[in-house]
C-alpha cells in the first residue's frame, strides 16, 4: 500500500497529484480510446494490486513524447506486462487489452489504406494476393459470408493473455508477405471455422460454421498448429505429423527419406521406425560385414532435417525409432550424447526405443539378466519370419527361438547396461523416448488389419504402419517421349489430425456441455481428413482408409488447480478417471453418429470397434456403456482411431491454459521473446489454487505415471507423458518412474525432464 501511495503522489506532469490515474496515463500515452480500455479492465480487476496508479508508476519513467502512437502503446503494453508478479497476475491481462487496442487500431488504418470495408471484401483481396484461399469464396456465397461476419465477437479477444496474443499476431493470423498482420484475432477463428465447415450440408452448414467459430474463439477447444496456421490458405496441410517405417533396402531407406523431406517442407514432424534396417556388419547380398548400420543412416535423416528448414522458418522435426533387441541399440542411444565419436553423432533427431514386456520384466526381477541384441536380417534370414512384426507371446516365443538359434550373431549385454545407456542419455539429453509396443498392440482396436511398429514426434500417436514396397518399374510412351514410371505399394503411412479440449476452460461437471464441445471438435476434425492438402499420395490413402484423429486436451492441470485438487492424491486420480471416460463415451457416440451420417470407416469390419473387443479390453460396464458398444456394432464408428493427447506447447499459451497434460513448470516467470518480457501465469493464479500448482520438479513422478495409467484406459492412442528428474534421483529411482508406467499400462514416455536441461518443444505437433 505505501508503493501505490507513492506513486499517487506524484501522478502528473507538472507534480501536481491528479484524482485519476487512468486520466493521467492516457494524457502521457495521448491516445484517443484508450481511456475505455483502462476503465473496463480496472471494472474487470478492481483489488488493489490491479490499481491503475501502480501502471502509472510504471509508465510516468518511460520517455514517451519522442514516439509515435503505435511505439506509446507498444510501451504501455510492456510496462503493464512487466507489473505482472503472483501477488497481481492480471496485469498481463490488462497488458493483453492494450496490445489488442493497438493492434486493432492498426488492422483498421490498414483496412482503410486498402478499401475493405467487411470480412467478405477482405478474404477477397486476400484471395486476390495470394494469402487466402480462393476455395473459401467459392464454397460460400456472400450471403453466408456476411452471415460469418455477423458471428464474429470482438470481446472474445479479452479472454487471450498477453503471451497469447502475442503469438497469435506473430505465427497464426495472415500476415503480408512482409510481416504485417492482415486479420484479427476473431477474423482467424471465424476463417478457421468457415474452412472446417467448408464440406458440411448446405441448408444446416452455417450453424456448423458458428459451432466451430465459438468453440475455438472461447478458446474451449484449439485445433493443431498446422490447422490453426493454414487452415483458410491456399497450402492448407493441416496435419501435425506423419509416421513411416522404413524398409530394409537401399530405394526404401531413401523413398523414406525423401518422404520426410516433403513432410518437412510442409510444416510436418516425422516419426520413422527404423527397426527392419539390418545392423552394422550385416550382410548385403551374401558378402558379410557390407552393411553401414542404422546410425549412419541416421545421419542421412539428421543432415536432411537440417537442410529441409521451411523456408528458413525452423528445421525439420523428426523422431528416429528402433527395437531393445536391435543390435545397434547402444550407438542408437549415444546419438544426442556429448561424448564419444562424433562422427556417430546426430544432434538433431531425437531416438526412440521400442519396449517388449519382456525387457521391463527382466528389468523389475533381475538387471543382471542376459539380453540379446540381433539384426533384423539375420533373424529374416535364418528363421524366415520378420521377429519386429509381431508383439507378446508370440514376439517372446519368436525371441527365444532366435537367442538359441546358433545361426544368428548376438552381441549380449545385462539389462542393466541398456538401462544405464537409456537413463544416461535421457538424463543428459532427455531422450529417448519410450514406446511400450505391447500394450499398444494389445489395446490397438484395428489389431485385425496390422500392428503399430511406432509412434510420432510426440509419442501420442498408436496406430496401423507398415512399408511401402516396390511393385515394379517401367518406361512408357507419353505424348512421344519416354517416361519412366516406378508403382509402389503405399503401406500405412500414418497422418496425425489433433485437436485438444482445453480443460481448465471447461465446466467438467457440466456433462451436457462437455458433450456438446466433445462432438463439435471430433466433427471437425473428421472434416479435416477430407479438406487436407496433403503432402504425399499415400498420406492421403492411409488417411482416408482409417480416418484417424486425436482428441486431447490441455489444461490439465489448470483444470486440478481450478478444482482444487492435490497433484499427489486420489482424488485426482478419481477425477482423471470421471473426466477421460466421460470424453471417451462423448467422442465415440460422437464418432458413431457421425459413421450413421456418412458412413463408417474402410475397416471396421473385423475392428475391436465393431465385435465389442473394445468396450471389454475397457472394462467398460454400466447401462449407457452397454448401449452405447451396441450402438456402435449396429451403425459403425466414421474413425479407426479416435484419441490422443498431444503436448500442446504453443496452442496452450494461445488458450491461457496450461500444456497437456503436464504439471507447471513454474507459478510464475518472465520470458524474454523478440526484446520484449512476456509474463507467464500460471492460469487462475491466486489465492485459492497457488498451493495447488505444486511446480513439475517437485511433483513425485511415481503420481504422475499412476495418473497416466488411469487415464490411458480411456484413450484409444498414447498421451505425450513427461517425466521430470532432479538431479539427486538415483539410477534405481528413475528406473521406478519406467517400472510403473509400465506397469500402468502408459503406451509412450516423451521426455525426461532434468532441472539443468531445456528440452526443445514440437511446434508440429501442438493442439
Amino acid at each position: 500500500m505505501d508503493i501505490i501511495t507513492t506513486d499517487r503522489a506524484a501522478l502528473t506532469r507538472d507534480g501536481a497529484p491528479d484524482a485519476d490515474p487512468i486520466d493521467a496515463i492516457c494524457r502521457l500515452v495521448g491516445v484517443d480510446g484508450l481511456d475505455a480500455v483502462l476503465r473496463r479492465a480496472r471494472a474487470d480487476y478492481p483489488d488493489s494490486a490491479h490499481d491503475p496508479s501502480v501502471l502509472l508508476g510504471a509508465v510516468r519513467h518511460l520517455d514517451l513524447a519522442s514516439r509515435g502512437e503505435c511505439d506509446r502503446l507498444a510501451a504501455l503494453a510492456r510496462a503493464a506486462a512487466e507489473c505482472t508478479s503472483p501477488e497481481a497476475p492480471r496485469w498481463e491481462m490488462v497488458a493483453a487489452r492494450v496490445a489488442s487496442f493497438s493492434a486493432a487500431r492498426d488492422l483498421a488504418e490498414r483496412e482503410r489504406q486498402m478499401g475493405v470495408g467487411c470480412l467478405r471484401e477482405k478474404i477477397a483481396l486476400l484471395a486476390r494476393m495470394g494469402l487466402y484461399g480462393d476455395y473459401v469464396l467459392d464454397a460460400y456465397d456472400a450471403d453466408e459470408l456476411d452471415r460469418a461476419e455477423a458471428m464474429i465477437r470482438p470481446e472474445r479477444d479479452e479472454l487471450l493473455t498477453y503471451a497469447g496474443l502475442d503469438l497469435l499476431l506473430s505465427r497464426y493470423v495472415i500476415c503480408s508477405h512482409d510481416h504485417v498482420p492482415l486479420e484479427s484475432p476473431q477474423e482467424m477463428f471465424m476463417g478457421i471455422a468457415l474452412h472446417l465447415a467448408m464440406n458440411e450440408p448446405r441448408e444446416g452448414r452455417m450453424a456448423w460454421v458458428g459451432r466451430f467459430y465459438d468453440m475455438l474463439s472461447r478458446l474451449e477447444v484449439t485445433m493443431a498448429t498446422p490447422t490453426m496456421s493454414n487452415a483458410r490458405k491456399p497450402l492448407h496441410q493441416l496435419s501435425s505429423c506423419f509416421v513411416d517405417v522404413v524398409p530394409d533396402s537401399l530405394d526404401g531407406i531413401y523413398r523414406s527419406v525423401d518422404a520426410f523431406a516433403q513432410v518437412s517442407k510442409h510444416g510436418g514432424g516425422m516419426g520413422m521406425y527404423l527397426g527392419k534396417v539390418r545392423a552394422k556388419g550385416g550382410s548385403i547380398r551374401g558378402f558379410e560385414g557390407a552393411a553401414g548400420g542404422v546410425v549412419r543412416w541416421v545421419r542421412v535423416i539428421n543432415d536432411t532435417a537440417v537442410a529441409v528448414d521451411q523456408l528458413g522458418m525452423r528445421q525439420g522435426a523428426v523422431a528416429v525409432y528402433l527395437d531393445a533387441w536391435h543390435r545397434d541399440l547402444p550407438e542408437f542411444l549415444q546419438l544426442r550424447t556429448n561424448n564419444g565419436d562424433e562422427r556417430m553423432k546426430a544432434h538433431d533427431v531425437f531416438p526412440a526405443v521400442c519396449y517388449p514386456d519382456l525387457f521391463w520384466c527382466l528389468a523389475e526381477k533381475d538387471l543382471d539378466a542376459p539380453w540379446h541384441l540381433m539384426c533384423p536380417h539375420d533373424v529374416l534370414q535364418a528363421r524366415g519370419y520378420a521377429l519386429e512384426d509381431s508383439y507378446g507371446e508370440e514376439w517372446e516365443r519368436r525371441y527365444l527361438e532366435c537367442v538359441a538359434d546358433p545361426r544368428i550373431p548376438k552381441r549380449t549385454v545385462t539389462v542393466k547396461d541398456v538401462v544405464r545407456l537409456v537413463l544416461r542419455s535421457a538424463v543428459e539429453t532427455g531422450a529417448p523416448f519410450a514406446f511400450m509396443r505391447d500394450a499398444v498392440n494389445r489395446a490397438n482396436p484395428n489389431g485385425h488389419a496390422g500392428m503399430v511398429h511406432c509412434s510420432n514426434l510426440c509419442t501420442e500417436i498408436a496406430q496401423n504402419t507398415s512399408a511401402m514396397e516396390s511393385v515394379s518399374t517401367t518406361v512408357e510412351t507419353r505424348e512421344g517421349d519416354p517416361v519412366v514410371v516406378t508403382a509402389v505399394r503405399p503401406g500405412d503411412f500414418v497422418v496425425c489430425n489433433l485437436a485438444s479440449l482445453s480443460l481448465g476452460r471447461l465446466d467438467v461437471h457440466d456433462d451436457a456441455a462437455l458433450r456438446r464441445t466433445v462432438r463439435s471438435a471430433v466433427r471437425a476434425l473428421d472434416n479435416v481428413i477430407d479438406l487436407n492438402l496433403y503432402p504425399l499420395p499415400q498420406a492421403r490413402l492411409t488417411s482416408e482408409r482409417y480416418r484417424a484423429i486425436g482428441l486431447g486436451v490441455s489444461g490439465y492441470h489448470h483444470m486440478l488447480a481450478r478444482e482444487g485438487v492435490r497433484w499427489e492424491s486420489q482424488e485426482h486420480l478419481d477425477l482423471a478417471d470421471d473426466v477421460f471416460g466421460r470424453i471417451a463415451r462423448h467422442a465415440i457416440g460422437a464418432s458413431c453418429d457421425l459413421a450413421r451420417e456418412r458412413g463408417a470407416y474402410g475397416l471396421f469390419e473385423g475392428s475391436d470397434w465393431q465385435n465389442g473387443g473394445y468396450f471389454h479390453k475397457r472394462g467398460y460396464e454400466g447401462p449407457e456403456w452397454d448401449e452405447l458398444a451396441a450402438r456402435v456394432g449396429r451403425d459403425g464408428m466414421r474413425n479407426g482411431y479416435l484419441m490422443a493427447v498431444a503436448p500442446t506447447s504453443s496452442t496452450s499459451i494461445v488458450a491461457g491454459t496450461t500444456a497437456g497434460l503436464d504439471p507447471v513448470m513454474r507459478r510464475f516467470f518472465l520470458e524474454e521473446k523478440r526484446g520484449k518480457m512476456l509474463p507467464r501465469v500460471a492460469p487462475d493464479l491466486g489465492p485459492d489454487t497457488y498451493w495447488y500448482y505444486r511446480p513439475a520438479h517437485q511433483v513425485d513422478q511415481l503420481w504422475s505415471m499412476r495418473a497416466a495409467g488411469v487415464r490411458q484406459r480411456h484413450i484409444d492412442q498414447a498421451q505425450s507423458v513427461n517425466l521430470y528428474v532432479t538431479n539427486d534421483l538415483t539410477f534405481r529411482q528413475v528406473l521406478a518412474m519406467y517400472l510403473e508406467a509400465w506397469r500402468r499400462g502408459v503406451k509412450t514416455v516423451y521426455y525426461v525432464r532434468s532441472l539443468s536441461l531445456e528440452v526443445q518443444e514440437c511446434e508440429s505437433c501442438s493442439a
